[in-house]
């Protein structure tokens, strides 16, 4: 199998095995006008598999929602085909209308002008908090 390189744009390295289809759909990625490239299973050391994008343009990429999708991504861009910077993505501390609040007396069902803000609170467990009602919400 023969995936060309690309010239100038974004590849999604390290991405938990299976995920690149979720991740796919949410930058849709399908509406672009160029080569994006999906490999999926692909052998790591540090994984054991992986899945990785390859997008042949520059876009912008919501890094605290791609961190929250999978905090495991690597962010390399591509320009001149070459690598000029990279970025380890982690779980956000904020959350900002990525999820909703599960809670059915929260300010945020009745009041649907406001945000769902979440603050991670338990890093290790992936555990976010409302910040209006203090509802948990697990990733």
């Amino acid at each position: 199998m023969k995936i060309d390189s690309i010239k100038n744009g974004l590849v999604l390295d390290h991405i938990t095995a299976g995920r690149s289809m979720d991740i796919y759909n949410f930058l849709k990625l399908g509406d672009l006008d160029c080569s994006v490239a999906i490999i999926k299973n692909a052998p790591s050391k540090k994984m054991g598999k992986k899945d990785i994008i390859k997008i042949d343009a520059d876009m912008d990429l919501h890094l605290d929602v791609l961190g929250y999708i999978d905090p495991n991504i690597t962010v390399n861009v591509i320009r001149d085909g070459n690598c000029v910077e990279k970025k380890h993505l982690e779980l956000p501390e904020k959350l900002n209308g990525v999820i909703r609040c599960k809670n059915p007396r929260c300010i945020t069902s009745t009041e649907q002008e406001l945000p769902n803000i979440f603050h991670l609170t338990d890093r290790h467990e992936g555990i976010y908090r409302c910040v209006y009602c203090d509802a948990m919400a697990k990733k």
